[in-house]
């Protein structure tokens, strides 16, 4: 990803923090079938471009099937961001 095309992914995105304590795995698509393609470490804030729905994950905020795109390619499970709903907070990715 260029430096333009992070900055403009990120302009006006909302940044939401992982759970505390938490190290976050940041997969290729919406479920835990897909390849892992990055880890976030302890103390990260994401943005949220758009979510999807996927595999059912249980976390420190809950049960989720909804799953949050942070960037081309890589998803992250709701149930480990903080977004202060347990909805949609972001379009839907499509």
């Amino acid at each position: 990803m260029t430096a333009a095309s992070a900055e403009s992914v990120s302009a006006g995105t909302q940044r939401y923090p992982v759970a505390p304590g938490c190290e976050l795995n940041v997969r290729s698509g919406p479920g835990t079938g897909y390849s892992i393609v990055d880890v976030l470490p302890v103390g990260a804030t994401v943005p949220v471009n758009c979510q999807t729905p996927g595999t059912r994950v249980s976390g420190p905020y809950g049960t989720s099937n909804i799953w949050d795109n942070i960037g081309n390619g890589r998803f992250v499970s709701d149930a480990y961001v903080k977004t202060g709903s347990d909805g949609y907070v972001a379009p839907r990715c499509g």
